[in-house]
């Protein structure tokens, strides 16, 4: 899973394996060390949850996705889903959380997992 952030918005990126085991155990989660400390990013299915949304909580960022949707997301078309959330700041936050296609240019990164990109299809 990579996880891009800038400035007010998040994107999570996941590969095939990564949006199996989502549907499969319902989680999924990546951690960066830091010395003593690390960083974790993860992305929980909920039934509870209607609309993709996030928390930051003991140095975890976790997305919240909805069960229904995981289920099905690793047998459809769907590239991913957005959400916008205002924070108690008056700002946005945007989310971003979308399957891995290959890249289009060339890259030393490993990306025998990610999707076929449709763009290189054609």
């Amino acid at each position: 899973m990579k996880i891009r952030i800038q400035g007010n918005s998040i994107r999570y990126r996941l590969t095939k394996s990564e949006v199996e085991t989502l549907a499969l155990k319902g989680y999924y989660q990546e951690e960066t060390q830091f010395g003593e400390k690390s960083f974790t990013y993860a992305l929980k299915a909920d039934t509870n949850v209607q609309v993709l949304s996030v928390d930051f909580k003991s140095d975890t960022i976790t997305l919240y996705l909805n069960k229904t949707k995981s289920l099905e997301w690793p047998n459809n078309e769907i590239v991913g889903f957005s959400s916008k959330l205002k924070t108690s700041k008056g700002t946005t936050l945007s989310l971003l959380l979308e399957k891995d296609f290959v890249c289009m240019d060339n890259t030393v990164e490993d990306q025998s997992d990610n999707y076929p990109n449709p763009k290189l299809s054609k």
